[in-house]
């Protein structure tokens, strides 16, 4: 079973991000949040995003779900960071946070292949969210 780890430079977001995801966690992944930088302050913590990618990891793989250009190097900062057998699981995934970890949770429920879930969930870019006439 996968998990997912939401990045954010706003504690809020991501908070709010697992928040969401979660009504659509039928298969009962773990889900959880690493945003802000651990004091309050708006950015982002690679030690927070450590402990979070450690705090689920159970031998599966783990999607990350990243906000902004710098969550992603801090993300990329925290693989480094990570024992080599738990960062070859983790998967940045290119998609929006929040439809992306939605997306991914959904297909999680009904597929355990990872390769699957990523590219749904980067699939998510592309869903219009104004339709016009």
């Amino acid at each position: 079973m996968i998990s997912i780890v939401i990045v954010s430079h706003s504690e809020k977001v991501a908070a709010g991000a697992v928040e969401i995801a979660n009504e659509m966690n039928t298969a009962g992944i773990p889900i959880v949040a690493a945003g802000g930088t651990g004091d309050g302050r708006i950015g982002t913590n690679t030690e927070l995003i450590v402990n979070a990618i450690n705090g689920v990891y159970s031998g599966d793989h783990i999607l990350v779900f990243a906000d902004l250009g710098s969550s992603i190097l801090s993300t990329e900062m925290a693989l480094d960071l990570l024992d080599p057998e738990v960062a070859e699981k983790v998967h940045i995934v290119d998609a929006p946070v929040v439809e992306g970890a939605v997306v991914a949770t959904i297909q999680a429920a009904i597929s355990d292949d990872v390769n699957e879930i990523i590219e749904v969930a980067e699939g998510s870019k592309l869903i219009p969210k104004v339709h016009k006439d």
